[in-house]
Parts: C-alpha cells; structure tokens; sequence
C-alpha cells in the first residue's frame, strides 16, 4: 500500500526510484527490495518525504493540498 502512495508521489515530483534511492544513499536494488516487500518504516516514510520536499502526516501532503 505504501509503495503504491510512494510511486504516485514519484510521478507527481517527476523522479525515479532511482533518483530517490540516490537521495536517501541507499542502492538502488536495495530500495527495489523494500518496495517490492512493503515494507517501509515510520522513519524511512518521514525520510522519503524529506527527500522528496513534502510533509508526512501517515499521508504525504503536496504544495497543492493534495493527499496521498
């Protein structure tokens, strides 16, 4: 479920998991693995978020006011 929200947030900031993986200094395989399994962390959410300049409140909240 979450790896699903993380790739619509990807396609609206225009970035790969790959960019992302870069971000956050973690191979790119590695990252495949924790979407591929689902299962990313509190931390690892907030740290996706930071990386990608949203806020997560159990949601990532867009410059837009959207949610997802």
């Amino acid at each position: 479920m979450m790896a699903e929200k993380i790739k619509i947030l990807l396609v609206k900031k225009k970035m790969s998991t790959t960019d992302l993986a870069a971000k956050l200094n973690v191979t790119p395989q590695n990252f495949y693995n924790k979407f591929k399994r689902d299962n990313f962390s509190e931390k690892e959410l907030v740290e996706i978020a930071q990386a990608l300049g949203v806020k997560y409140e159990g949601f990532f909240l867009l410059d837009d006011g959207n949610k997802i």
